[in-house]
């Protein structure tokens, strides 16, 4: 009996609403990473883009555990000869509070064509407010918290 891969009209692709408020970032990001390569579904197939579009909100409220706030740095390169600038989680989230989410999601994705496409299905708010109401995103649930 052959293996059955899923057709590009077969591929049913939800709207998935993650509320980042109080969640740990590498957990929410696992999960996240999950739902856009589609490992939940019984469709799933490595090289096929079988995800859902998830959208995470309350970015801002995330929690880093440990000392993370100051000693995890991120790094990027203007392009320019000696251009690389270092920050610290703590001052990336102050100017962009997307960023942490993003970052982290991209890293637990394929770094391919079809990672990159995967990734385009991510939509990050800082806020509880996202721009989605019109594809009736549904709710998905992270079962642990951060105890406080």
């Amino acid at each position: 009996m052959p293996t059955h891969i899923p057709k590009a009209g077969e591929i049913s692709r939800k709207w998935l609403v993650l509320d980042a408020k109080g969640q740990v970032l590498g957990k929410l990001a696992a999960k996240a990473a999950e739902f856009l390569a589609g490992k939940h579904k019984p469709t799933y197939t490595p090289f096929l883009d079988t995800g859902d579009h998830v959208i995470v909100i309350n970015a801002a409220l995330i929690h880093l555990s440990g000392q993370k706030e100051t000693d995890k740095v991120y790094h990027r390169h203007t392009g320019y000869l000696g251009g690389l600038k270092s920050a610290p989680a703590g001052d990336v989230r102050k100017k962009h509070p997307t960023r942490l989410v993003e970052e982290a999601v991209r890293g637990m994705l394929p770094k391919t064509k079809l990672g990159r496409a995967m990734f385009g299905k991510l939509k990050v708010y800082a806020g509880d407010e996202h721009r989605h109401q019109a594809q009736k995103p549904q709710p998905a649930a992270i079962t642990r918290r951060v105890a406080r």
